[in-house]
């Protein structure tokens, strides 16, 4: 079994990740380890991350001095995990929005050589978003991933903006995260382009997308918007990218 780091962003997030975790060591992963990225949350969440660490020699903290936004706290939390051995890294929120339950089958998908990352999607078939979602929601979310973004950049997944991802760290190697410069909910968007312009083979598995259980979403109409013009910025910055540029290990 490869060694595997779940990289947590958090903010505000101090009711869920203790349960988080618990169901994380829960799964049938024996080198799992969990790396929580904080961003000085205001509700302690850090302190309680250093308390549950202080227990578990598989879970890593990395505080950060502020609100620096998702794309920084992704691109620096995988640099961690992969310089602690990880040979696959899982992004996921901490909001219960992603179901833990599906890991195991990503990392099972993992073992096709031929998959360079897996993607737990709402818009593949027999994924499902929440019920609670509104119909204004639901339509922009969808216009954004299929017609905005697939159209634009010719993605070859349906879900761009998935933040429930598992990548071999050999990918993230050959993407050199260096050429990410979103910072907010694009970067989803960004990284998924930089890896399909290499050449890097994705598989999406259907999953069953959760609104949050505890505390206020930190995604809104405005948000979604936003980075549906930040698009045409990604695709126009690394539209030359092909295969023969990957980083090669030496």
């Amino acid at each position: 079994m490869p060694k595997t780091f779940v990289v947590v962003p958090t903010y505000n997030e101090r009711e869920n990740l203790p349960t988080l975790i618990d169901q994380l060591f829960a799964l049938a992963v024996p080198d799992l380890n969990v790396l929580v990225v904080d961003d000085n949350s205001p509700d302690g969440t850090g302190q309680l991350a250093d308390e549950l660490a202080a227990q578990n020699p598989r879970i890593h903290i990395m505080h950060r001095a502020g609100k620096q936004g998702l794309g920084t706290a992704y691109v620096q939390g995988f640099g961690k995990a992969m310089a602690m051995g990880a040979e696959v890294v899982i992004q996921m929120d901490a909001d219960f929005s992603h179901p833990v339950s599906a890991i195991p089958v990503m990392l099972d998908v993992l073992k096709d050589p031929s998959i360079d990352v897996v993607v737990g999607s709402r818009y593949t078939k027999g994924g499902k978003l929440d019920e609670r979602w509104s119909f204004f929601r639901r339509l922009l979310s969808w216009w954004a991933n299929v017609i905005w973004v697939g159209g634009i950049l010719r993605t070859p997944i349906k879900d761009s903006t998935a933040g429930f991802r598992a990548w071999r760290s050999t990918t993230l190697r050959g993407m050199d995260l260096g050429r990410v410069r979103s910072n907010g909910y694009i970067f989803q968007v960004e990284i998924t382009y930089i890896a399909a312009r290499l050449g890097y083979k994705f598989k999406e598995i259907p999953i069953y997308f959760q609104d949050r259980r505890y505390g206020l979403s930190k995604m809104g109409a405005g948000v979604t918007l936003e980075a549906a013009v930040r698009t045409l910025q990604v695709r126009w910055r690394h539209r030359a990218l092909n295969p023969a540029m990957r980083v090669v290990e030496v």
